[in-house]
C-alpha cells in the first residue's frame, strides 16, 4: 500500500528537510532551526524546527529522542504529530540530570521523526471486561 507522501514546509531560513542518517534509518532527523545557541537544562525548553507538516490520514508521526543525545544525557519528550496539525514542530528538550548543561547550536539535530501506520481501532464502552491471568495486576507484575 503506497501512501501519500508527508508535506514538508519550510517556515523560514535555517529550516532543513527532516532526513535519515543513513539508507536503513527508521527515523528522519529533525534539526533545531534557531538563530543563536540555546542552554538546556533539567527544565524543558522548546526548540524550533522552522517546519511544520502535512501528514496523511492513517499516518502516525512521532517526535523521538535520538540515542546520540540520550546517551549525554539529553533528552526529548516524545510527542505525537496529529494528521491535521500545520503548525511549527516543537521539540522539548531537557538534560536528566540536575546541574547538566547541553547547548543546542543551530542546525544541530535534536530528536528524530518516527512514522508509523494507525491501528484501524475504535472504543466502545464496556460494563464488564473478559478475565485474564493476569488480572489488573500493574507496573512490576509481571516480574522486573
Amino acid at each position: 500500500m503506497q501512501l501519500p507522501p508527508v508535506r514538508v514546509q519550510l517556515l523560514r531560513d535555517g529550516a532543513r528537510l527532516p532526513a535519515r542518517a543513513t539508507e536503513l534509518s527508521s527515523g528522519f532527523d529533525l534539526a533545531a532551526c534557531i538563530s543563536a545557541p540555546v542552554k538546556v537544562t533539567n527544565s524543558p525548553v522548546l526548540i524550533p524546527t522552522g517546519i511544520a507538516l502535512q501528514i496523511p490520514p492513517g499516518v502516525d508521526a512521532q517526535v523521538r529522542p535520538r540515542s546520540g543525545l540520550a546517551r549525554r544525557g539529553v533528552l526529548c519528550t516524545f510527542g505525537t504529530i496529529d494528521a491535521d496539525y500545520r503548525g511549527e514542530l516543537l521539540v522539548t528538550l531537557y538534560t536528566v540530570t540536575p546541574g547538566l548543561t547541553y547547548i543546542v547550536e543551530p542546525g544541530d539535530r535534536i530528536a528524530q521523526l518516527v512514522f508509523g501506520l494507525l491501528a484501524p481501532v475504535s472504543v466502545e464502552l464496556a460494563e464488564v471486561l473478559s478475565h485474564t491471568a493476569r488480572g489488573a495486576a500493574g507496573h512490576g507484575s509481571t516480574g522486573r
